[in-house]
């Protein structure tokens, strides 16, 4: 075990850790799934950090997708990887917009997620002062619900690409095209956001979650103004001006914005010069375990006594290899009048991995896409091809990845009748 910089960093050697799935881990009422990832050696009372995915995804998806695992091995905490089942339009959501999700104790996702945490903390000896959130998307919504509803048992969060508690007037309003909350449309005083994260857990006095937040400035799906929503909520929560007390620019596009009190950053927002819907980028996992306090040292490690997963395998910026022969490609449409969303899974039915990924296919007549998640995808109609983002480059032999669209129809809404991956046509689900 070596010491730098006064944390504890572990040796790196080929992980046996596994992700593990859960099943009966307490109260459920949001039908969620648990899989949890634990370090071969960590602290006797590990960190627990929750890792969450954006609609359409899963909770392994997100452990393959994401870096938070490779760090939990690096740094010694614990990764729950929560897979939400709720549908509101696009399948697989947290539940941000319900009655109950926005009472604490009311029920749904954040009761069945609160569920999981204190699993955790019993299986493994858990650390009660160090548990924190982390999300993508609707996983990122679904943080800033989790800190508004249980501020004494999260010690912070970090939002990727989410939206202000109460955001989201129902389920009706959860679809895009049909959405207040993400039409641009959303416009409260930080008072009005700041009493909607009060009167969640009415009479609670004690300390609130430190709270960082993400945004990319071309992010079309949930639009970037909605950040600076978030922000007013979450500052006037802590009772802080709208000033920020200092702006950096910590990384080349990353423009940073704190919001401090008596010394301690209470509030961080960073804004990604650039960036559609597909955060987060390279790098930023590890900003936010370091804001958590993740990357410092805790109490005496000692070896895990069950199994976890392995380290994500580190992301390929661009397509490096062929496809091995075989993919297979799943693509559900959800349409609306005038719109649709598409959800679209690679899976690599090949014999070795997929460092990189381009999957190439023709949108029906009269489909334009407005917006994408997990994926770059170039143009937006007609033959188009939609490329991996950082985080979810490599796609493991009998793994899957899955990214999604927003498009605007004009009556037909099919699905592509071919799909190629690095060239290679894949087989149709």
């Amino acid at each position: 075990m070596l010491l730098a910089l006064g944390g504890i960093v572990l040796p790196s050697p080929a992980s046996a850790a596994t992700l593990v799935e859960v099943t009966n881990f307490g109260d459920n009422p949001g039908g969620a799934r648990m899989h949890i990832y634990v370090p071969d050696v960590h602290p006797a009372n590990p960190a627990i950090l929750v890792a969450m995915h954006g609609c359409g995804g899963s909770g392994p998806g997100f452990f393959s997708g994401s870096q938070f695992a490779s760090l939990a091995d690096q740094y010694g905490f614990i990764v729950i990887y929560p897979t939400a089942t709720q549908q509101a339009g696009f399948g697989n959501c947290f539940d941000v917009w319900s009655d109950a999700s926005k009472r604490r104790g009311g029920g749904s996702d954040p009761v069945s997620i609160a569920s999981m945490v204190n699993y955790a903390l019993q299986r493994y000896n858990g650390d009660r002062q160090r548990i924190f959130a982390t999300g993508s998307s609707s996983g990122g919504m679904e943080t800033n619900a989790l800190l508004a509803l249980y501020p004494d048992l999260y010690k912070a969060g970090a939002a990727f690409m989410g939206v202000p508690f109460t955001c989201f007037a129902n389920a009706a309003d959860f679809p895009p095209t049909n959405s207040r909350c993400v039409n641009g449309q959303m416009d409260r005083t930080p008072q009005q956001w700041g009493d909607a994260v009060r009167q969640a857990f009415p009479g609670y006095t004690g300390a609130r979650p430190r709270v960082q937040l993400w945004h990319g400035t071309n992010d079309t799906l949930v639009p970037f103004q909605l950040l600076q929503e978030t922000i007013e909520q979450w500052t006037n929560v802590f009772g802080l001006s709208q000033t920020p007390t200092s702006t950096d620019t910590p990384q080349p596009s990353w423009n940073r914005r704190r919001y401090a009190s008596g010394g301690t950053v209470q509030v961080e927002a960073y804004s990604i010069q650039g960036a559609g819907h597909s955060l987060p980028m390279s790098g930023m996992a590890l900003a936010a375990i370091q804001f958590f306090g993740l990357d410092r040292a805790g109490p005496s490690p000692s070896p895990s006594a069950s199994p976890s997963p392995s380290p994500s395998p580190s992301p390929s910026p661009s397509p490096s290899t062929p496809v091995p022969p075989g993919c297979r490609i799943g693509y559900t449409v959800n349409p609306w009048n005038t719109g649709l969303t598409a959800q679209v899974t690679i899976t690599n039915t090949g014999t070795a991995a997929i460092n990189g990924w381009a999957l190439a296919f023709t949108l029906p007549s009269g489909q334009t896409i407005t917006g994408a998640w997990n994926a770059t995808i170039s143009p937006n109609s007609g033959a188009v091809t939609a490329r991996n983002v950082s985080f979810n480059a490599t796609i493991a032999r009998n793994a899957s990845v899955s990214f999604g669209f927003q498009a605007n129809h004009t009556g037909n809404t099919g699905r592509p009748n071919a799909f190629t991956l690095n060239g290679t046509a894949c087989s149709i689900a």
